[in-house]
């Protein structure tokens, strides 16, 4: 049984691993869907079908074993501890920083502004719907889950960009604000759990100069050592050795931001920005740009594929109650409109995005998917009434935007583009 399964780290890696593996050539050969959506649902579906075994078998324990098997792996230390790091900066390597410049004042208010008034109105309207439907929850607790739920996976929407054609600003817009709405989110996820938790009202200065320190610390951090990782490899030329230097700075960088107090996330995403810009452009030769962009490419789809997997298997630890698959429902609307809002609002001071038509809000809104950080934040959560709340409807969110909104932001941008083109004003 799973259950009984003496899970040392390297078991839970093979496990997993081999489960993916199987389900990966399954979508690939029969079912055809993106490896996100194709593994999510998988995995979904089999912890559906785990529960419905051991409802008609009432003396079935795998269910029980699952969710053992699962629990034991810490879904949230692996992701905020580990798959993370390596995840922003492959991600951000990728990232043009030209572009990102082009959109940088919509990137920073979206990942700032955006992400604090999506707070807002999900914990506003999170507290009305509990009450609405009967069930207690102290409004901080409310607010935790509008920060947890606000960000936009980096994970999710780079690999939702990679089947779309969208030009070169927009995807650095909506790239740059998940990776660094990312960290900002987190920043205020944890500022508010520890409001939450102490019991102590909440400190909007001391708030304010947490979040500087955090994200400013972050900034700086990411500067340091990726400029440091930088002028190493500008010294050498050796891919092998310069394919480390790399490793170093994502596995040391982000060590050492926790006892820094600095955020890790928004380290990463700066340092990946600058290997892949300056690095790749003036400290490495051909042989070199192309080992290191394969060597993270592999790791991205590696651990892309795992993280997919357990959400999908995650279902299986959700509480059984009918009630909060209703919960669920109205978050999955208090999200599309909190996200609908702190993407209109934001761009309406900007003439550039307007004027780009209505591809930039769609992109940015259907295509501000949620994933595997909102659910390892909200399994991160102590336990008690308030988690059962929140892990359910962070996975009805979560489930919908990966499934449902990964699943046709690319045919959406497709039809809106041949409108574009066909439409009698357009040019030929």
């Amino acid at each position: 049984m799973i259950g009984s399964l003496y899970l040392t780290p390297f078991n839970a890696a093979a496990v997993l691993i081999v489960v993916a593996a199987v389900l990966g050539y399954v979508n690939f050969r029969f079912l055809r869907l993106p490896s996100s959506i194709g593994l999510t649902v998988m995995g979904a579906l089999a912890s559906l079908l785990v529960v419905a075994l051991d409802e008609i078998l009432p003396s079935s324990s795998v269910s029980r074993d699952l969710a053992g098997f699962i629990a034991r792996i810490d879904f949230h230390a692996t992701l905020m501890d580990g798959m993370l790091s390596f995840l922003l900066f492959a991600g951000a390597l990728h990232v043009s920083w030209q572009q990102l410049q082009k959109g940088r004042w919509a990137i920073l208010v979206l990942s700032t502004v955006g992400v604090v008034l999506s707070t807002a109105i999900v914990g506003t309207g999170f507290l009305f719907l509990t009450k609405t439907m009967g069930y207690t929850i102290p409004a901080i607790w409310c607010f935790v889950f509008g920060a947890l739920i606000s960000p936009t996976d980096p994970v999710s929407v780079m690999s939702v960009l990679k089947r779309t054609s969208v030009s070169s600003l927009l995807e650095a817009t909506v790239a740059g604000e998940s990776l660094f709405n990312d960290g900002v989110g987190v920043v205020i996820f944890a500022i508010l759990l520890a409001t939450a938790t102490s019991g102590a009202p909440l400190d909007l200065g001391h708030a304010a100069l947490l979040f500087v320190e955090e994200a400013g610390g972050g900034i700086l951090l990411g500067l340091v050592i990726g400029g440091i990782a930088y002028r190493a490899m500008r010294s050498i030329d050796d891919y092998k050795v310069e394919v480390l230097i790399s490793l170093a700075t994502v596995m040391g960088g982000y060590a050492i931001a926790s006892p820094l107090h600095v955020s890790g996330p928004v380290a990463m995403a700066v340092a990946g920005l600058i290997i892949g810009n300056a690095g790749v452009a003036h400290a490495m030769s051909d042989t070199t740009r192309d080992y290191l962009h394969k060597f993270w490419d592999l790791i991205d789809d590696i651990l892309n594929t795992v993280l997919f997997l357990l959400i999908g298997l995650e279902v299986v630890t959700v509480p059984r109650d009918a009630g909060l698959i209703l919960l669920g429902a109205g978050a999955i609307v208090l999200s599309l409109l909190a996200r609908s809002l702190s993407v209109i609002l934001p761009l309406s001071a900007f003439g550039k995005a307007r004027a780009a038509g209505a591809i930039v809000p769609v992109t940015l809104i259907w295509g501000g998917l949620r994933g595997g950080i909102s659910v390892a934040l909200a399994l991160g959560l102590p336990h008690g009434s308030e988690r059962d709340l929140i892990l359910a409807a962070t996975y009805a969110v979560v489930l919908f935007t990966v499934i449902v909104q990964g699943g046709t932001i690319a045919g959406i941008l497709q039809r809106m583009e041949r409108s574009t083109h066909t439409s009698p004003g357009a040019k030929a």
